[in-house]
């Protein structure tokens, strides 16, 4: 085990209660604020909807389309997606409260290394959410339409095709975070950045394995998310080594 690069502290003076009354305070402001968001977005939950789904009707043939299986899927399937939404750009709110919870508890050399990091998990978050829409999305889907038999025609449940690209969504976006959680490693003395190094080889097969499991099962996909993935270690192993050099 190596030397953590930081430290918790070892005092604390607030009281459990207090403790408790400033998280469910916490939690409220973000109820409150994904709701809030919910109740605007709602209104707009049709085009939400169709902008989500546009990549896959561009590619179904001519006689083909999005279906409803269940009477209400319709209806809810996109307030379904309007909450969804609600919650992932609410995302940088609902951080920005878990810190100001933690934060006290921390020195300023940790709030100093803390904050960045903070925004960086953020943006990398959404840089992953981005990535999938834009890049992955379309071959993943030609590839389903593609290798659809010749006497089945493609018309996929409009709750299947959310739920398929909210769990594509949601592996990108935290796959994105592997620098993250290499600065975290290296920080809390968990690893350091020449056992990483030494490692290296192994990690990059870890990431085509992580990628062949949880993307759909085509090669591009896994290919789009495997490479992604090693390029973000060897930024986080850069970013470590400079966090260590200078720390």
């Amino acid at each position: 085990m190596t030397k953590p690069l930081l430290t918790p502290p070892t005092t604390d003076d607030m009281p459990i209660m207090a403790h408790f009354a400033e998280l469910r305070s916490r939690l409220i402001k973000v109820v409150m604020a994904v709701i809030g968001i919910f109740l605007v977005l709602v209104g707009f939950s049709r085009q939400l909807y169709d902008y989500i789904s546009n990549p896959l009707v561009a590619l179904l043939p001519a006689h083909a389309s999005l279906i409803a299986t269940d009477v209400a899927s319709g209806f809810v399937t996109p307030i379904k997606l309007s909450f969804i939404v609600a919650i992932f750009v609410s995302v940088p709110f609902i951080l920005w409260q878990i810190w100001g919870f933690i934060a006290p508890g921390l020195y300023r050399q940790e709030k100093r290394i803390a904050i960045p990091i903070l925004l960086f998990a953020i943006l990398l978050f959404y840089l992953g959410v981005a990535f999938a829409y834009f890049i992955v999305l379309v071959p993943a889907l030609k590839f389903f339409v593609m290798f659809s038999p010749d006497n089945v025609l493609p018309m996929t449940d409009i709750e299947s095709y959310l739920n398929f690209v909210i769990k594509l969504f949601a592996v990108f976006g935290v796959m994105f975070e592997i620098p993250v959680v290499t600065l975290l490693l290296v920080l809390l003395g968990i690893v350091t950045p020449q056992s990483l190094a030494e490692k290296r080889r192994y990690i990059i097969v870890g990431c085509f394995a992580v990628a062949a499991v949880v993307t759909p099962p085509d090669g591009a996909s896994m290919v789009m998310l495997a490479v992604p993935m090693c390029l973000l270690f060897e930024c986080g192993l850069i970013m470590a080594k400079m966090l260590a050099k200078h720390s």
